[in-house]
C-alpha cells in the first residue's frame, strides 16, 4: 500500500456520516483533559511587556501593507508580535467556570498549537531558542546561540529579521475529537501562519514559509530531538518561518545544511510539563503523522498574481482592533443578513495575491475552493454557489460536478458561480452536524480541496490542505469582525455529503473544513475579563 492509498485511508476512516460519527471517546473525560497551556520547566523565563499601544494602522493595510512602517526587532515589538498573533483575547467566565481565549482559533477552544522563535539579541535576551507562553505572554529560554551561527543565519537572508516555528500536540485534540483530532490541529496550524502573517504586517513585518526544510530540520531547529517528551503529549514540527521587514522580498526558502548542523550540536535547557495523567494513543493519527511527514525539498517560489481588490474601505478601519476582538459565533440571528458588496469583498479577500498577506507566506499554489450557501445576501438570490480560488481548476470541477448545475457568473471579472437557486438553510444545518448556526447565518460553506492529485505528487501537503483551509478561515473571521458581523469554523460535517451535493463521486476534492458568517447573537450571561488581568501585579 503506497503512502497516498494509506492517508486517503486515515481521511475515509475519519469522516463522519450519517449513521456514524469518527472514532472518539464517546464521552467527555474531564479528569485528564489536557492543560492548554505549555510550560518548559527549569528554563530561564522572560517576561514580555504588556503593551497596549500597537501602530494604528486602516484594516485594509494588513493585507497590502502600503501603508506600514517596518519596525525594530526589539523585545517591545516581539511582544506585540506574539500577543496579536497567538496571545489571550480575553477571559470569559459563567457559574464559577473560567477559559481564556486566543487571537489564533482552535478546534474546541483545545489550542494544539504550540511557538517557538529563534531570536536576536535584545536588551533582555541573548540571542537564543525560545518557546512562547502565551498565559504568562513570556518567552521561555530553550537555547543560547553563538553568535558567528547567529551572523551565519543574518548573512544566508541578507536582512535582519528572525524566525519563528509552529509545533502540534496532537493529544490535545483527540481528547475530545479521536481519531479526526489530526484534522484539527493542523486547521490550527493554518489559522496560526495567517495569525503570525497578520501580526507582522501591523509592524511592516512580513512572514515567508522556509518551504524547503524537512520536518527532521525544524525538530534540530528547535532542539525537539533533544527534549524528554511525556508520552504522546510530544510537539510534532509542522513549520518554520522568517519574520522579516516587508520591503524585502527576495528571501531564501530554506537554511543550508551546515547551518542547521550547527543547531544539532546545542544544549537544549527545559522540561515540557505534563498535560494529562492519562492518555489515549489513537494510533492512526501517528501513524499519518508518520505518512505525511515532510522531507528535504527544493525551495518553492509561488506567482499569485496582482489582482486588485474590488474593495479597500472598512467601516472599522481599525486593524489591531480586528484582531483583538476576533471571536467565534455561538448563535446567530436568523433575520441577519448581508449586503451584496460586502459578501463579495469578504470572499475576494480569500484570493491569494503577491506580496498581500496572508498568503504570500507562499505555503503552496492555491488548492481550496469554497462551496457556499447563501442565505441571505442582499441582491444575491439563495442557492448553491462556488467560489474559484484558482481558476486552473476550473474545468476539472465542472467535469466532475452535477450536469444540471447553471454554472452562472455573478460578475465577469469575479470567480462565484451560481450553481443552484433555492432555500438550503435546513441542507447546510444536515450536512454541518446538524448545527443550526450553518443554517440560520447570512452564508455558509465548505472548504473543497484539489486531492488525490495533491497528494500523489507530494504526499505532505495532505496537511498542507489543511493549513490552506486555516488560513482562509483566518481572513473569513477578520473578514466577518471588519463588517460587522461574526465568523465560526466548523470541523463536524458530513463529508460525504457534502461531496453528494456536488456530485463528487472520488477522491479528485474533498470538503476539509466549513464556516459560517452571520449576525451574532450575545450570550448575556458569560462575564468577559480582560487578556491578561492575571497577571496584574506584573
Amino acid at each position: 500500500m503506497n503512502k497516498t492509498r494509506e492517508i486517503i485511508h486515515y481521511h475515509e476512516e475519519t469522516k463522519h456520516h450519517f449513521n456514524r460519527y469518527a472514532k472518539s471517546l464517546g464521552y467527555m473525560d474531564w479528569k485528564n483533559q489536557p492543560n492548554p497551556f505549555r510550560f518548559y520547566e527549569n528554563v530561564k523565563t522572560v517576561p514580555l511587556p504588556l503593551l497596549e499601544e500597537t501602530p494604528k494602522i486602516d484594516y485594509i493595510d494588513l493585507y497590502t501593507r502600503k501603508n506600514t512602517v517596518p519596525q525594530a526587532f526589539n523585545v517591545e515589538n516581539i511582544s506585540r508580535f506574539t500577543a496579536l498573533a497567538l496571545g489571550l483575547s480575553a477571559w470569559k467566565a459563567i457559574s464559577g467556570s473560567r477559559w481564556s481565549l486566543r487571537m489564533n482559533p482552535s478546534s474546541g477552544n483545545l489550542h494544539p498549537t504550540e511557538a517557538h522563535f529563534v531570536l536576536p539579541s535584545t536588551d533582555r535576551t541573548p540571542v537564543g531558542v525560545y518557546h512562547y507562553n502565551p498565559f504568562i505572554h513570556a518567552l521561555e529560554q530553550r537555547a543560547v546561540i553563538p553568535g558567528d551561527l547567529w551572523e551565519s543565519i543574518l548573512n544566508h537572508f541578507q536582512t535582519q529579521g528572525f524566525m519563528a516555528g509552529l509545533s502540534s500536540i496532537f493529544w490535545r485534540e483527540s481528547w475530545k475529537y479521536g481519531e479526526r483530532g489530526f484534522r484539527y490541529c493542523n486547521h490550527d496550524i493554518g489559522h496560526a501562519l495567517a495569525g503570525l502573517s497578520f501580526s507582522a504586517s501591523l509592524l511592516g513585518w512580513r512572514v515567508t514559509v522556509l518551504n524547503s526544510l524537512s520536518d527532521r530540520d525544524i525538530e534540530t531547529i528547535l532542539g525537539f530531538d533533544r527534549t524528554a517528551w511525556h508520552e504522546l503529549e510530544k510537539e510534532a514540527p509542522e513549520l518554520l518561518c522568517f519574520v522579516h521587514t516587508h520591503e524585502k522580498q527576495k528571501i531564501p526558502r530554506g537554511l543550508p545544511i551546515e547551518i542547521i548542523d550547527e543547531f544539532s550540536s546545542l544544549l537544549f535547557d527545559g522540561t515540557p510539563n505534563q498535560l494529562s495523567d492519562n492518555q489515549i494513543n489513537w494510533e492512526i493519527i501517528y501513524k499519518t503523522k508518520e505518512l505525511t511527514e515532510k522531507p528535504a525539498t527544493s525551495e518553492k517560489r509561488f506567482d499569485y498574481g496582482h489582482r486588485k481588490f474590488i474593495s479597500t474601505s472598512m467601516p472599522s478601519p481599525d486593524a489591531a482592533q480586528i484582531i483583538r476582538q476576533r471571536r467565534s459565533a455561538v448563535s446567530f440571528n436568523p433575520g441577519g443578513q448581508i449586503s451584496n458588496r460586502r459578501f463579495m469583498a469578504i470572499l475576494d479577500k480569500t484570493l491569494p495575491r503577491n506580496l498581500c498577506a496572508p498568503f504570500d507566506a507562499e505555503l503552496s499554489a492555491p488548492n481550496i475552493h469554497l462551496f457556499i450557501f447563501v442565505h441571505n445576501v442582499r441582491e444575491i438570490l439563495p442557492g448553491l454557489y462556488l467560489f474559484i480560488r484558482n481558476e486552473n481548476h476550473l474545468r476539472e470541477i465542472q467535469h466532475l460536478a452535477k450536469p444540471d448545475f447553471l454554472w452562472e457568473q455573478i460578475d465577469p471579472e469575479f470567480p462565484l458561480y451560481l450553481l443552484k437557486h433555492g432555500e438550503f438553510r435546513q441542507t447546510a444545518i444536515k450536512v454541518s452536524c446538524h448545527q443550526d448556526i450553518a443554517g440560520y447565518s447570512a452564508f455558509s460553506l465548505g472548504m473543497i480541496g484539489r486531492f488525490k492529485s495533491v497528494l500523489n505528487k507530494e504526499p505532505f501537503r495532505y496537511r498542507h490542505l489543511f493549513w490552506e483551509s486555516g488560513m482562509v478561515g483566518q481572513v473569513l473571521y477578520l473578514e466577518a469582525e471588519a463588517h460587522g458581523l461574526r465568523g465560526t469554523g466548523i470541523g463536524c460535517f458530513f463529508d460525504d455529503a457534502v461531496h453528494n451535493l456536488l456530485g463528487f463521486e472520488d477522491n479528485a476534492f474533498q470538503s476539509l473544513y466549513h464556516f459560517t458568517i452571520g449576525d451574532p447573537v450575545e450570550d448575556h450571561r458569560l462575564t468577559t475579563y480582560p487578556p491578561y488581568y492575571h497577571l496584574r501585579n506584573r
